[in-house]
């Protein structure tokens, strides 16, 4: 699906070069030498190159001052070949991430983590809309998921994944509950969901026999276990027994995150021009 996708952002950026003789940039930035954090971003460059985006990348060392960080963002904000910026998270301690994603100018950010961005977003007026709650929408879409009426439960409160998922699903008029750390009954509330979307980041913390017969479950999160082994929230193999659609860890979510990055930067340049 993942692939499908970007082939399509591949074709679309080729149809817009040739429209306007401008070629949609991304740009990346890297604090520090967090493994997964690189592995993500070779992964993001990657996608960009492949469809034919231009891709900017700066690595930063782990002690970067809050200063010159921001410093770099408001180049790329006037940089006009720079149409998406993307600051990976998790950032050092002693950098405020708030004060950082703040800076990057709204029509900018592909993540659609900017306050302006999430407000749209709410109002249902979003261009740039958060990446992985987008390919969670795009995958139930693509396999013809009807989420009118439904139950469906999102378990995570996220800024990045919980809350925008909450909103996403809302809009298909799916009747939502959002399930946190203080939610009392978890199992009764993912026995009774439709639709199941794990963003916690607890590995296997959803057991397979809570999952209501037929229900589909997205499984957003990515844990790494003693073993190496990556697994979901999800236990996998109990829950695939009763669900009618679910999602790999890893293999599932995590590639849709980034087709959605790329049209949010194919997005981003086409609004750039308006």
């Amino acid at each position: 699906m993942s692939q499908k996708v970007k082939e399509q952002v591949a074709l679309d950026v080729e149809a817009f070069k040739k429209d306007t003789g401008i070629t949609p940039g991304l740009a990346t930035v890297l604090v520090g030498q967090d493994a997964a954090s690189h592995v993500y971003v070779k992964n993001k460059i990657k996608s960009t190159e492949k469809c034919g985006m231009h891709s900017f990348h700066k690595e930063f060392e782990v002690n970067v001052t809050e200063e010159e960080l921001l410093a770099h963002i408001n180049e790329l904000n006037n940089d006009t070949s720079v149409h998406g910026i993307l600051v990976q998270l998790p950032l050092p301690k002693h950098i405020n991430e708030n004060k950082v994603l703040l800076s990057i100018r709204p029509d900018k950010d592909v993540d659609g983590f900017h306050p302006q961005n999430v407000g749209l977003l709410v109002t249902g007026d979003a261009h740039l809309k958060p990446c992985t709650p987008s390919g969670v929408m795009a995958l139930l879409d693509h396999y013809g998921i009807e989420l009118e009426g439904k139950e469906a439960l999102v378990i995570g409160r996220s800024n990045i994944v919980g809350k925008p998922q909450s909103i996403m699903l809302i809009e298909k008029n799916a009747t939502v509950t959002v399930a946190h750390s203080r939610t009392k009954d978890l199992q009764g509330h993912v026995e009774k969901a439709d639709v199941v979307v794990a963003a916690i980041g607890r590995p296997k913390f959803v057991p397979g026999d809570w999952i209501k017969e037929g229900a589909v479950v997205i499984d957003v999160g990515v844990n790494r276990l003693d073993t190496g082994k990556l697994c979901g929230d999800v236990d996998f193999e109990t829950a695939s027994k009763k669900a009618s659609y679910i999602t790999p860890v890893p293999g599932g979510v995590g590639p849709m995150t980034i087709a959605m990055l790329m049209k949010n930067t194919l997005e981003a340049a086409k609004k750039c021009r308006n």
